[in-house]
């Protein structure tokens, strides 16, 4: 990942969580009380910094990227950590970070290699979310998905083949939800370590939606089926 972000919400998240160390914009008037250092720049230059993205007039050099460890995802109860299975799309990832700072995710997953990544479009779609939700790196899926069991975490898959429909299960204990790659679903060694796998229901011709509306169903039903148990 690059150290920019762009867009107006990505820049004034990153401006509230002092991660700004230059910015550069169209318009001051929205900062010019503020102590960050900056320059007015016209479009072009922003244009290209941006690589052509959809900037709104902001543009900010940030500090680098924390990731965070599995571990600091971890709690003792009701906890929620989205692992992220091959996903390929930076679209799909930020859309997921920005569902998963809104629903209260303690953490998203994906490995290092073979993987969509942290980028300067991830940023942008994640509209600032990417500021407050933990995000870890892992070299290997299913070793981190075993510790997670270790730790009392229970493994729900999302697949076509699952024999339960997502809204079958009560998601009261700190769960897993393993979201799958846009073409090719979970993988084998993954699927093997799932307590549970379900499906979404499918009543049209196409048999599989997008990888973070998917996620955004799992998740906001998870969310629900634990606000309807206390």
């Amino acid at each position: 990942m690059s150290n920019y972000v762009y867009g107006k919400n990505s820049f004034f998240e990153a401006m509230r969580a002092r991660r700004i160390t230059m910015a550069y914009v169209l318009d001051d008037k929205e900062i010019k009380n503020s102590r960050i250092p900056y320059k007015v720049v016209d479009r072009k230059t922003l244009d290209k910094m941006s690589k052509s993205g959809n900037h709104q007039g902001y543009l900010a050099e940030v500090k680098e990227f924390r990731f965070a460890s599995v571990d600091e995802m971890i709690v003792e109860h009701n906890g929620l950590i989205v692992i992220l299975d091959g996903l390929e799309d930076v679209h799909n990832l930020g859309a997921i970070i920005r569902t998963s700072e809104c629903a209260g995710v303690d953490g998203v997953i994906y490995k290092s290699h073979n993987s969509v990544k942290v980028n300067d479009t991830v940023a942008k779609v994640a509209c600032g979310a990417l500021e407050y939700v933990k995000v870890a790196e892992v070299t290997n899926l299913v070793n981190t998905i075993k510790y997670l069991k270790d730790k009392g975490y229970w493994v729900v898959g999302t697949d076509g083949s699952g024999k339960d429909l997502y809204t079958d299960i009560h998601y009261d204990m700190n769960t897993v939800l393993i979201i799958g790659s846009e073409g090719k679903g979970m993988s084998r060694l993954v699927k093997e370590e799932c307590d549970y796998i379900v499906k979404l229901p499918m009543k049209g011709q196409v048999t599989s939606l997008n990888a973070s509306v998917a996620a955004g169903i799992m998740i906001y039903n998870i969310v629900s089926d634990r606000e309807k148990t206390h």
